[in-house]
């Protein structure tokens, strides 16, 4: 296919994808020729007759696999965003190949023997900084990929591998599907009674788009406890949100989830590990097991405690109505209750002041500009990969471009749940190529003509994602394989979970938190309200947040060998006994059936990288209020030492240049009330 936009460079500004050229059957022939070029590549690397230097191998490397970069990139984009079943075969059909093909480079003999030679004298080379880390995450990457294996074990890895990378987009299907088959229809406005007029509107509109008219249709969110649940008056109808959320996925993919756990076993047994948990964290900032383990561990006896002493609370609300045992389908109702009567905060009162383009442009835009220095401009010229993405051309404090910015914020039934950043084009010197990066938030779509009005956690997520896009837009490093968000995964969440504190800056919020419709302000005193109102609930959010990550240490410390977990729902309440956490009404964020971050999306093991992270996260929220800096030259601090270096530089080492010391863990447990 001369015409296959994949086989070259693209042309438009940042080497933006051409999504308008774009058609799905030039996915499969550009996977192909991706895959077969880089594998010629590598053996033209592998088989240079002169000794291995940095520059004809390591260097070489990091060039090789443009076709195959760039069909990726756009494919799982597609994937994740505006999927089609056409794409869903396909990832079926390739992420085996792609899996196969990484283990074809990563275990070529003569490669690896030409990095372990450069490895072995790595200090005499004369390397900068930079390029001396590249060299060891390479060899790292190479060694734990099973470079060292002998030919029977690189045999059985080829194999798990690849029915893993099945298992994994099987997974990612299933979970599509069953929240789709799980969306809650009424035929009446009326049993939605409670739902903010702007969520019935949406409801109403959601239904049409799913070829439902006439009904009112609740689609799935990907976490557990739907954010209906706080307003609907109708007890039976929050049962049935909460029970259709809970139960899905659980026949197809709780056998999927024992097999991957098993598979994940064996195959850290055979990289030298004697568990999948072990294998994932000695690469990461944690280190080893037990510092994971005893970090959550130090958090759970604190967190129950909390949540106990909120659900005493909300059982005696909920007694006033004639409920006479507190459930789960009933907590966020009666917490919303409680908020409201002690805190005098109605969170639903609050949407008016949260509309979408405000929030986003005098929001989020304005603290990257207040932090940073950066300035926003659209361009609607641009076409991004689907109607509802918008594309926005990025500018540093002295006027130089600097990157695009595409905001996908709209949910649809092409798209998966959760919030999310891709990167769809890397910073890097040595490419010449500047940062195009993606953010996909799951809003309900408004009707036609009305306003996009946010919750406060929507606005949270907002500032949230938009953190891990200014990590991908503020990257300044040599070599692509560094750039932006390529850091540990218990690192990642961190710059983005710092982002969130903008929300609530006095000069951020007063500038978007206006009604849409009066222009008048969000009262200062509401918002102290709302934050001692969201103190009150973190018992609740801390115990579904450490059932979930319990759930994933439960799946991914089973010994290799164990039997196959037979019955993944009896896996679930056993391991959250054992754990402490089985609190009848706080049902994990996450259960096995719908837990795409670790059976699908790289999480595997790390689902406790969000508490991992805010250990960081609070004692840098901590640093930008009280280190007696200007805002902006702690902005420009903290982007030269951490957002710019990507993974070029050791993850703690960047917090140490920050905040002058290593992270504590005690500003954490202030901010969730656990001290």
């Amino acid at each position: 296919m001369s015409d296959n936009p994949f086989f070259s460079p693209s042309t438009l500004v940042y080497e933006l994808p051409p999504f308008a050229e774009i058609r799905e059957e030039h996915y499969r022939p550009a996977f192909e020729q991706g895959m077969a070029e880089q594998l010629a590549e590598v053996a033209a690397i592998a088989a240079d007759p002169e000794p291995p230097t940095f520059d004809n191998t390591v260097v070489a490397l990091e060039r090789s696999g443009a076709v195959l970069r760039r069909v990726s990139v756009a494919f799982f984009n597609q994937d994740a965003s505006d999927t089609t079943p056409g794409v869903q075969a396909l990832d079926a059909e390739i992420s085996p190949l792609l899996a196969a093909h990484s283990d074809a480079v990563h275990l070529d003999p003569a490669l690896f023997a030409r990095l372990d030679a450069l490895h072995a004298r790595r200090h005499e080379l004369g390397l900068d900084a930079e390029s001396l880390r590249l060299l060891e995450r390479r060899h790292t990457a190479f060694v734990r990929a099973g470079a060292r294996l002998d030919a029977d074990g690189q045999r059985r890895l080829r194999e798990i591998n690849t029915r893993l990378a099945a298992d994994g987009a099987a997974f990612r299907k299933n979970t599509h599907d069953a929240s789709l088959a799980g969306a809650v229809a009424v035929d009446s406005a009326t049993a939605l009674d409670g739902l903010p007029a702007a969520a019935v509107a949406n409801a109403a509109e959601n239904a049409r788009a799913l070829g439902r008219g006439g009904q009112w249709v609740l689609s799935l969110k990907n976490f557990s406890n739907q954010t209906e649940l706080a307003h609907l008056t109708d007890r039976a109808l929050r049962e049935r949100l909460l029970t259709a959320s809970l139960r899905r996925g659980l026949d197809t993919n709780g056998p999927l989830a024992a097999r991957m756990a098993a598979l994940r076993a064996e195959r850290a047994v055979l990289l030298g590990h004697p568990t999948h948990a072990s294998y994932v964290v000695a690469d990461e900032t944690a280190g080893t097991v037990e510092a994971v383990g005893a970090m959550l561990g130090r958090l759970v006896a604190p967190a129950v405690a909390n949540a106990e002493r909120e659900a005493a609370d909300l059982a005696a609300a909920a007694a006033a109505d004639g409920v006479a045992e507190l459930a789960a389908h009933d907590w966020a109702f009666y917490a919303e209750k409680v908020r409201a009567e002690r805190y005098d905060v109605d969170t639903a009162a609050l949407r008016p002041y949260f509309e979408l383009e405000r929030v986003l442009r005098d929001g989020v835009f304005f603290a990257a500009n207040l932090a940073y220095g950066l300035s926003f401009t659209e361009r609607p010229e641009l076409t991004a990969y689907h109607p509802d993405a918008r594309v926005f051309e990025v500018f540093d404090a002295d006027g130089s471009a600097l990157g695009l910015f595409i905001g996908d914020f709209f949910a649809r039934e092409s798209k998966r749940g959760g919030a999310w950043m891709n990167e769809l084009v890397p910073q890097s010197r040595l490419s010449g190529t500047r940062p195009v990066v993606v953010n996909n938030l799951n809003i309900a779509h408004p009707a036609a003509g009305e306003p996009a009005l946010l919750s406060w956690d929507e606005v949270r997520t907002l500032f949230h994602e938009f953190g891990h896009a200014l990590h991908g837009l503020l990257s300044d490093v040599h070599y692509p394989s560094f750039a932006g968000t390529e850091v540990p995964r218990d690192f990642v969440e961190f710059p983005s979970q710092v982002n969130e504190m903008w929300m609530v800056r006095p000069e951020v919020l007063a500038n978007y938190a206006r009604h849409h419709v009066t222009g008048e302000p969000l009262d200062a005193g509401v918002v102290e309200r709302m934050l001692a109102a969201e103190n009150y609930g973190q018992g609740f959010r801390t115990v579904e947040y450490l059932a979930a990550a319990l759930l994933d240490w439960a799946w991914h410390t089973l010994p290799a060998g164990a039997e196959v977990v037979e019955d993944a729902e009896a896996f679930e309440a056993r391991v959250l006994a054992e754990a402490g956490v089985a609190v009848a009404a706080v049902p994990p964020r996450y259960r096995t059936g719908y837990f795409n971050h670790v059976f699908s999306n790289g999480y595997s093991a790390g689902y406790y990288a969000y508490i991992w992270s805010e250990v960081l996260d609070a004692e840098t929220v901590r640093w930008f209020g009280s280190n007696g800096r200007p805002v902006r030259e702690s902005g420009e601090l903290f982007r030269a030492e951490l957002l710019s270096r990507g993974g070029s530089r050791d993850a703690l080492e960047c917090v140490r240049a920050v905040l002058g010391r290593g992270p504590e863990i005690g500003p954490l447990l202030a901010r969730r009330g656990l001290e």
